[in-house]
């Protein structure tokens, strides 16, 4: 199994604390479908800093910031692509970058 990360970028925040319940009911139902295949949940991300080329300092995450992350073990990229496709942040207008990692 190799490991892979899921960036997530975008989606939009709950307009109440139901929505935001029923949203997180959404994340939990998606990780017990994940199941094994989680190393780390992850967590939202906040506010960013970015650091360039000669320690050129910039706020924000670039063009299309992060908004979380999560650690997932898969048999493959094509694998790890289809359980990104169950994300709930695709329901709110967000996208998720899959990412395979390399032992160092």
């Amino acid at each position: 199994m190799s490991k892979f990360v899921f960036v997530y970028h975008g989606g939009s925040a709950p307009e109440s604390q139901e929505a935001g319940e029923a949203v997180m009911a959404a994340w939990m139902s998606w990780f017990g479908e994940l199941g094994a295949a989680i190393i780390d949940g992850g967590n939202p991300t906040g506010d960013a800093k970015t650091v360039g080329a000669g320690g050129s300092v910039t706020d924000g995450g670039g063009a299309n910031p992060i908004t979380g992350y999560s650690l997932i073990e898969a048999s493959s990229l094509d694998a790890a692509v289809d359980l990104a496709k169950g994300c709930p942040i695709l329901t709110g207008g967000g996208s998720v970058e899959v990412a395979a990692t390399h032992e160092m």
